[in-house]
C-alpha cells in the first residue's frame, strides 16, 4: 500500500527506513485511542514490532486490528507521516531465530543502551506484531 512513486509514498518510505521508533496507535473496546512509542522494522511491505503479552496494546490489536503508525514532526507541524493500517499477531512466544537479522542490525544501539541482547529482550516482549498498512498520509 505504500507507493513510493508519489510524494507520500516516497516520504513514508524514507521515514520507515531511517526511524527508530513510531507512535502506535491503537483503539480499546471502549473506543479510546491509545498512542504508544514501539521500535520497528519495515520488512516484506509490513511494519514489525515486538510487544509485551500483557499489555492493553495487545488486547486492543486482538480486540480491533485497525492501527496507526505515526512519526514525530519537525516540530513546527512539518515532515509528518501517518499510516493508518490492519495489525495482526503474527507469533506468540518469539525466538531469536524468528527475527529478522535487519531487526537486530538497527536496534543494536538502543539494545546495548538498556543492556539486552535480543534474546534476553523476547523474554519480556516476545509477541511479534505485523501492521499491514492500508492509507499513507505525509506534510
Amino acid at each position: 500500500m505504500i507507493d513510493p512513486t508519489t510524494k507520500s509514498g516516497a516520504r513514508a518510505a524514507e521515514r520507515l527506513g531511517r526511524e527508530l521508533i513510531l507512535w502506535l496507535t491503537t483503539v480499546t473496546p471502549g473506543g479510546q485511542p491509545q498512542a504508544s512509542p514501539v521500535w520497528f522494522l519495515w520488512i516484506d511491505g509490513e511494519i514489525l514490532l515486538f510487544s509485551r503479552a500483557d499489555t492493553p496494546r495487545l488486547a486492543n490489536v486482538r480486540a480491533n486490528p485497525r492501527v496507526a503508525a505515526t512519526f514525530d514532526g519537525d516540530g513546527d507541524g512539518g515532515d509528518v507521516v501517518s499510516i493508518e493500517g490492519e495489525a495482526r499477531v503474527a507469533r506468540e512466544g518469539a525466538a531469536l531465530a524468528d527475527v529478522p537479522p535487519a531487526y537486530i542490525e538497527k536496534h543494536a544501539a538502543k539494545l546495548a543502551a538498556y543492556g539486552w541482547t535480543m534474546e534476553s529482550m523476547l523474554v519480556d516482549y516476545p509477541v511479534e506484531i505485523r501492521i499491514r498498512p492500508t492509507r499513507v498520509r505525509a506534510w
